[in-house]
Formats: C-alpha cells, sequence, structure tokens
C-alpha cells in the first residue's frame, strides 16, 4: 500500500513542485561561485536533466532569455524569480491584448459588408490615343453609335489582323469612353465573366467580373474573339437584351448605367469555319447572334490608306521611306487578290505588314525585314511571298503581277489536261 501511495504522489506533482526539485539537484550537485550565483553550463544541465529521466534541460530554464548569461551558460534562478517572471509576462500579454493602437484602426479596417467589393477597377480606362492610326472602314459609324450611348450590341466580323479590336479602342479613345476589353476562349465562363469569389488580404471576397464592371460604370464592354467562346458564354444572353442580370452568387440584381454597351470582335460570322482557315471557332448559338441588332463587316483597307498606315509607322520609329511603304502594300495587295482567288492559302494582313515595318525600322534591311515576317508560313509560302517582292521591288506592277500568275496558272492546267489526255491513251 506505501508504494501505491509514493506513486500516486509522485503522479500528482505540481509543475511548481516539479521546478523546485530541479533546482534542489543543481544546487545541491554544483557549487556556487563567489557571489553565491550558481552559473552552470548546458551540458551540467544536461546531467541533472539525465537524474530525471530527461534527455535535455527543461524548456523553461534554457528558453528563458532572463536566466542565460552568456554563450552556454545559465543562472539557476530561485523559484520565487520564476515566479514572477512569469506574471510579468502575463501582464505583458493583457497590456498588448488592450492596447490602444487595436482601438485606432479605421471603421473602413473592421467593417463588413457581406464580402462584396463594389469595385475591382481604378483608375482611369478610357484607351489611349494612337498617333499611327488611320480611318478606314465602318469607324465612323462604330464611332456614332459609341458616341451616342445608346446600347445597340456591335457584332464585327473579318479576318485575322485587319483592325478590328484596334478600330473600337480608338473610337473610344476618340469619344473619351471608357472601354473594358475581354479576350474570350473557350474556358471563359460566368465565374471569368461575372465575378467570383476571391481570396484577397486572407479574406474570401467577392470580386466583379468585367461585364459587371462594365454594366456599373457605363462602359462599352468588348468581347474580343467572341467565336472562340463555347455555349457557357449564354451567360451573356438578358445582358445583350440590355435588361441587367441577377448575380446569383452574392443574391444581387445588377442594372446597366447610361453608356453601357457591347462589341463583339470575331474572324467567322458565328458560324465556324468552313475550311479549318481559323481553328478552335464556334458555332455560337443563334439566339446569342441575333442579340447583335447590328453586323459590320470588316475588311482590309485600300492600299493607299496601308500605306498612310506603313508610313506612319516607319515615321514613329525614325524610317522615312515611302517608296517601301508603297511597294509593300503592293506586294500585300496581289497576294490578297490571289488567296481570295485561291491561288494561295495564306494571306498578308495589315497587322503583319506593321511587323514588316517596324522590322525594317530595326535592322535597316528590307528583304530581311520580309523573311524574318514571314519566317512563320511554309517554305514554299515564304519562298513565293519574297519572289513576288523582288518582283515589286523590281518595279513590276501589279497587273502584270497578276496577269503573270494567270498565264502560270492556264499553263498549269494545260500540262494537267495534257498528262489526263495521254494517260487516257496510255
Amino acid at each position: 500500500m506505501k508504494k501505491v501511495r509514493k506513486t500516486m504522489k509522485k503522479e500528482t506533482m505540481t509543475t511548481k513542485d516539479k521546478k523546485q526539485a530541479f533546482i534542489d539537484a543543481c544546487m545541491s550537485k554544483f557549487e556556487s561561485n563567489s557571489d553565491g550565483d550558481y552559473i552552470l553550463t548546458i551540458d551540467q544541465l544536461k546531467d541533472v536533466a539525465g537524474d530525471f529521466g530527461m534527455k535535455y534541460p527543461p524548456q523553461w530554464l534554457v528558453k528563458n532569455q532572463e536566466f542565460k548569461v552568456g554563450k552556454g551558460l545559465f543562472k539557476l534562478p530561485s523559484l520565487g524569480e520564476i515566479t514572477k517572471v512569469h506574471a510579468s509576462r502575463l501582464v505583458q500579454a493583457a497590456e498588448q491584448y488592450e492596447s490602444p493602437e487595436i482601438e485606432k484602426l479605421p471603421e473602413t479596417e473592421t467593417k463588413q459588408e457581406a464580402a462584396y467589393i463594389v469595385s475591382s477597377l481604378t483608375g482611369d480606362i478610357v484607351p489611349k490615343k494612337d498617333d499611327t492610326f488611320i480611318p478606314f472602314g465602318d469607324f465612323s459609324s462604330i464611332k456614332s453609335i459609341i458616341a451616342s450611348r445608346k446600347f445597340y450590341p456591335i457584332f464585327i466580323t473579318g479576318l485575322s489582323g485587319n483592325g478590328k479590336t484596334f478600330g473600337v479602342t480608338q473610337a473610344a479613345a476618340e469619344k473619351k469612353r471608357e472601354l473594358i476589353r475581354v479576350n474570350i476562349t473557350i474556358e471563359t465562363d460566368e465565374d471569368d465573366l461575372l465575378g467570383g469569389y476571391r481570396l484577397k488580404d486572407g479574406q474570401t471576397v467577392w470580386q466583379n467580373g468585367p461585364v459587371i464592371e462594365a454594366m456599373e460604370r457605363g462602359a462599352i464592354l468588348l468581347l474580343d474573339e467572341i467565336d472562340l467562346a463555347s455555349n457557357k458564354i449564354m451567360c451573356l444572353q438578358p445582358i445583350l437584351e440590355g435588361s441587367g442580370v441577377f448575380v446569383k452568387k452574392i443574391n444581387k440584381f445588377v442594372a446597366p448605367k447610361n453608356g453601357f454597351n457591347v462589341v463583339a470582335t470575331a474572324n467567322t460570322k458565328g458560324q465556324g469555319s468552313e475550311d479549318g482557315k481559323f481553328i478552335g471557332t464556334n458555332i455560337l448559338n443563334e439566339a446569342f447572334l441575333e442579340r447583335f441588332p447590328i453586323t459590320f463587316e470588316q475588311k482590309y483597307p485600300s492600299v493607299k490608306i496601308e500605306q498612310k498606315i506603313i508610313n506612319k509607322i516607319l515615321e514613329k520609329d525614325g524610317v522615312n521611306d515611302s517608296e517601301y511603304a508603297e511597294k509593300l502594300t503592293v506586294w500585300a495587295d496581289v497576294i490578297r487578290k490571289t488567296y481570295f482567288d485561291g491561288g494561295v492559302d495564306e494571306i498578308i494582313s495589315t497587322r503583319r505588314l506593321v511587323h514588316i515595318a517596324q522590322a525594317y525600322s530595326i535592322f535597316k534591311n528590307k528583304l530581311k525585314a520580309i523573311e524574318v515576317c514571314t519566317n512563320r508560313f511554309d517554305d514554299d509560302t515564304k519562298s513565293s511571298f519574297v519572289d513576288l517582292y523582288t518582283k515589286v521591288d523590281k518595279g513590276v506592277s501589279a497587273d502584270d503581277i497578276m496577269e503573270q500568275q494567270r498565264q502560270s496558272d492556264i499553263g498549269i492546267s494545260d500540262d494537267n489536261e495534257d498528262d489526263e489526255d495521254s494517260q487516257s491513251v496510255i
């Protein structure tokens, strides 16, 4: 029975008793210095800890900076000093908890607004005017719609690189209208467009998407490459009717402000690409397309307009070479006519001409500028484009080049007929 009582007494030993026992063991095992203080090394403390069945000295001693007197040296405290240090720490913690600094935090820091951010855009979102822009095609009509501030969705279709997006942004810039551009992909969904919950400063908050931002600001919403979208784009149906949208996730109805409008650009008319030229384009829902009351078919600018554009680009880069600009546009015009006649599979866009002009301002070599900017095409196409430019550079007119190509096509056709006749005889 005595054994049992002894064990129980050991198990119910308080923390205070354990600390006192460790101090007493240290004092009995080692001697004090001339001042009566017990200064022990870490190894000496480990030695005593071993007597208590511990691998390391107690943390309340070695982790307390007030008891550390040197590198690896510790002053053995009295039990009263331990209690005093512990009490002072409790007071510090209480003072920090009631610190006036917390009370001085502005109300906006702690105010809760149902995790809703009114606006995720700040600053001026009116596009900047570009000095190299030359208006052409339906630019004036697009500008008139934007200037009217009426809700009248616009669909603009045309081949790649003919200035569809550039024209819309410059129309907004001229009329000083805010514009939000969204690049559409097949992955674009309601969360990307209307908004969703985001992590901000360690909190989950609601952040408006570009569509809601444009509606609440009365801005122009530019949906770029709309024909790449999947059926997830159908979340825009009510918005394209101008009647606003109910955002289910935050239980809020958003009505468009005056001036809000939607402009969509695409390489196709929303019916897919039959020739496979624009891979990834999709057939858009007919009901969705019907929400656009007007469609503009944007073509490449005329040769004269394109010459002005290239000259502007060259001048901006400090190059004055109107002859090169003229030859480039004639060259591109011949390629486009051949493309539409089915003679070639590739085309030189206005954007590609701008790239060539910029390359020329860097390399100061006309032919190299064309070569590096047509390397993206296959070898046969690139070779034929470069050969065509050499003819233009030598002064051969566009009509003469087109006639030569027609004659060449006739010759190839005759050769094919002769081959068929010879095969039938055999």
